[in-house]
């Protein structure tokens, strides 16, 4: 059998206790003395055992009533329907006691429900889109700034690789440049440059 808690509402648990006593009133209407009246002969030779079966007898349809009365909650969402039907009530009498009589979700004979409905909940919506709105632009304004930085790190990366090629065209022209010159001829320039100096050394 369900049971109930902090959140349930006054009108649910007030349900839900007079239920489970009619469940108990009812599993147990069939007293023993009418059990022993149907199985006298038994009763009298082993009445430690009659007690018992009449017991379990008692418990299984106390057991089985409260089970198919929770599958039909379950099914039907009773115990959800009743907390929503208290909170309902409860904010109606609040209102008629605060003099709130004229709002366009007050129920009226000419009213339909669809329309109160909407009365009620298009409030919560608007400040659900308010929210929303907030909260895109902060997403947007954040964005931007992300943008911007990507940006930035673009505009340092791109001359980072302009200074990059400069050195490496500076390096390549000074390649090219090295292998122009008469490698031989400086060799030999170089030779004979060392045997003049070693010449002139005094022994």
């Amino acid at each position: 059998m369900a049971t109930t808690s902090a959140s349930d509402s006054k009108r649910w648990t007030h349900f839900h206790s007079a239920l489970q006593l009619a469940i108990q009133r009812s599993a147990r209407q069939w007293t023993y003395e009418d059990f022993t009246e149907y199985f006298s002969l038994w009763c009298k030779e082993e009445p430690n055992g009659a007690s018992a079966v009449f017991n379990a007898v008692s418990r299984h349809m106390e057991s089985t009533i409260s089970n198919s009365c929770e599958d039909l909650f379950k099914e039907y969402n009773v115990r959800e329907s009743i907390n929503i039907l208290h909170a309902v009530v409860t904010e109606a009498r609040a209102r008629k006691q605060r003099g709130e009589l004229s709002g366009k979700d007050v129920w009226k004979e000419d009213l339909q429900p669809r329309a109160a409905g909407r009365a009620h909940v298009v409030p919560i919506l608007e400040g659900e889109v308010d929210r929303l709105k907030a909260t895109l632009k902060a997403l947007e304004e954040e964005n931007l700034k992300l943008q911007a930085q990507f940006q930035e790190n673009v505009r340092k990366q791109e001359e980072t690789d302009a200074k990059t090629t400069e050195l490496l065209d500076i390096l390549d022209d000074i390649y090219h440049k090295w292998n122009k010159l008469p490698h031989e001829d400086m060799e030999l320039w170089t030779l004979q440059t060392a045997e003049s100096l070693g010449s002139t050394r005094p022994p």
